[in-house]
């Protein structure tokens, strides 16, 4: 194999890499928005 092709190999596997962790990234951030929003709406102040 040329040193070329595992240059990029590996510069695709990066790019893999890299979406993977944005995706875990923003599903991160939606589950840690979730539980906010989730428990300001329990935390209704019961008037009366």
């Amino acid at each position: 194999m040329s040193n070329e092709h595992d240059d990029k190999a590996s510069e695709e596997r990066r790019a893999k890499l890299r979406k993977a962790g944005v995706a875990v990234g923003v599903g991160s951030a939606a589950i840690v928005a979730a539980l906010l929003y989730a428990s300001k709406v329990k935390k209704k102040p019961r008037n009366g």
